[in-house]
């Protein structure tokens, strides 16, 4: 057997390479999590830690395994060769890794041949995303998944700071890599392409991929073939051995059919005893559950597809899948009701003119289309700021003809040179005077709710003025609600939940009214909801009473205001 000296090599400094080191009692819950414990004959499983670093995880993980080797009166030999694998690109970090395991072999008795054996079969200077050796995946298709479980804190790098080259390749092994993707989101597809029937996957990592755009490809192979089996957002939790700003959570999914999943949050009271007690719970099958530091909430399934993964607290993430479940999206064409954004100029100081305004006087009336603006609807109430839209449109959805509005074309050859530095001018050389979007005439005369974007809570606003909205502003038409009515359930604090669980939350605690996050929003069919109800909702709407909206929103939902909290 060839003998290989191992040199003695310092613990690697941490935040290197997108790494953040994981402290040990976090470590143990996930292995716990994992199913990799003592009481099974570990020898029979595989173990892949895809990037070992100063191995925060592999080393409890060959304690577990030789303490079960212990237990089952097995022998340690280099038939456990391929019982563990961990990956690393830096060779101090492998060298440290080795080493120590090497000791920790030594220490239980383990022969100097065996030991060097097995600390350079389960420490490997490799790259995990490119490697061959880490179970079966897009690289080896035609070997069956090999892996029990995959566990670690995947390094976070975004992809666009990397060389060309790399991320190229990692892009083309992985593609769920998509956009401006961190490379963490690779690993999460490597890992889970790699479990076998049953396998699970436990990470702690940002839990970004979760709500973003380019986490959908990843959630949407999580939906297709894994289940979510848990949970656990830690964001205020001292679970690092250096502080960082990592909006961290423990997820474990694994490969098998999606059953029920637990959702959890801890703050930063959150200990190791009461991770241990967390996690004695999650392995049983009670509902809900609060202890020192967490509060966790048993699903009966996830939520399906690309769709992003609702935040907020157990309670509150269980009631978004319960409304998920039995009631209908706002955006629905079975009820005519239809979520959009005002129309976009690319160049408001053109387009948007003031009420008198000389610079615009020679413009045709007809060309003058009364705009909706933020501003107008700030109190509550829409009250129109004297605002117009420089209209290029035909109601037919083409631009007018400027030959016949000689008022109109002097206006946009007055502006030409800003109008043709935009981007739309520039594509489209012909039409450079048109708007970004076109005018949906249709619109003018609707009535619509007008929904502020950047607000710490929703504000729907009726207008029946006919104007149009601007482009910082969304609308909800219906051709089946009240729209005072619809406007009283926006109005109330179950919309508001909708918008916190699924919206990013910017400075201020500012949350986005998007239209991808208004579609989100649940409500009951219309003809479910009582006269009594409609009224209550209508008169809350009208006052603006936030509370008399959640009240009456509440029976329209038949829920109880404890469903809320």
């Amino acid at each position: 057997m060839q003998r290989v000296t191992l040199v003695r090599t310092p613990a690697p400094s941490p935040v290197e390479y997108g790494e953040v080191f994981t402290r040990r009692w976090v470590v143990e819950v996930m292995l716990d999590l994992a199913g990799y414990t003592s009481d099974r004959d570990l020898a029979e499983l595989r173990l892949v830690e895809p990037a070992c670093g100063a191995g925060a995880f592999l080393l409890p993980a060959v304690e577990r395994l030789l303490a079960s080797i212990a237990a089952t009166g097995r022998s340690v030999d280099e038939g456990l060769k391929t019982a563990i694998a961990a990956f690393d690109l830096q060779p101090q970090h492998v060298a440290h890794c080795r080493e120590a395991i090497f000791a920790l072999l030594q220490d239980r008795g383990v022969s100097r041949e065996v030991s060097v054996v097995l600390a350079r079969h389960w420490v490997r200077a490799s790259d995990y995303l490119l490697s061959a050796q880490a179970g079966a995946d897009l690289i080896n298709p035609g070997v069956q998944p090999d892996v029990d479980v995959v566990i670690g804190n995947p390094p976070y790098i975004r992809i666009e700071e990397m060389d060309d080259e790399v991320s190229a390749q990692y892009r083309s092994r992985w593609p769920t890599m998509s956009g401006r993707a961190d490379i963490y989101v690779g690993f999460y597809e490597r890992a889970l392409r790699s479990l076998k029937p049953g396998g699970r996957l436990a990470f702690i990592c940002a839990d970004r991929w979760m709500r973003n755009q380019y986490g959908a490809s990843l959630r949407q192979l999580v939906a297709r073939d894994y289940s979510v089996d848990v949970v656990w957002t830690m964001h205020d939790v001292d679970a690092f051995e250096s502080a960082v700003s990592a909006y961290p959570a423990v997820t474990v999914l694994s490969r098998r059919e999606q059953g029920r999943a637990v959702v959890a949050e801890a703050t930063s009271q959150f200990t190791a005893a009461s991770a241990r007690e967390l996690a004695t719970w999650t392995a049983g099958s009670e509902t809900a559950a609060e202890g020192v530091g967490y509060r966790a909430f048993r699903l009966p399934h996830w939520f399906s597809g690309d769709e992003m993964w609702p935040s907020g607290s157990p309670a509150r993430v269980a009631l978004i899948e319960h409304l998920n479940d039995n009631f209908g999206p706002l955006h629905d064409p079975h009820t005519g009701t239809r979520v959009g954004i005002g129309v976009a100029t690319g160049a408001d100081k053109v387009y948007v003119v003031k009420e008198g305004d000389s610079d615009a006087a020679a413009v045709e009336q007809d060309r003058l289309l009364r705009l909706a603006m933020v501003s107008d609807t700030r109190s509550g109430t829409f009250q129109w700021g004297g605002r117009y839209l420089v209209n290029p449109w035909a109601p037919d959805g083409t631009l007018v003809d400027l030959d016949k509005y000689s008022g109109l074309a002097g206006y946009f050859e007055k502006h030409r040179d800003q109008l043709v530095k935009r981007h739309t001018a520039k594509a489209n050389p012909s039409s450079w005077h048109r708007t970004i979007d076109k005018v949906n005439h249709s619109l003018i005369h609707q009535q619509k709710l007008l929904i502020q974007d950047m607000r710490t809570s929703i504000n729907p606003v009726l207008e029946n003025q006919g104007c149009y909205p601007h482009h910082n502003l969304y609308f909800v038409v219906s051709e089946k609600w009240d729209l005072e009515v619809l406007g009283g359930l926006l109005l109330s604090r179950l919309a508001q939940a909708f918008i916190e669980a699924y919206s990013v939350r910017m400075r201020g605690n500012t949350l986005r009214f998007q239209s991808q996050y208004l579609k989100k929003i649940r409500v009951p069919n219309p003809d479910d909801v009582g006269d009594e109800t409609k009224e209550a909702l209508k008169i809350a709407f009208r006052a603006r009473d936030v509370e008399a909206a959640t009240v009456a929103a509440l029976t329209a939902y038949k829920l109880t205001p404890d469903d809320l909290e």
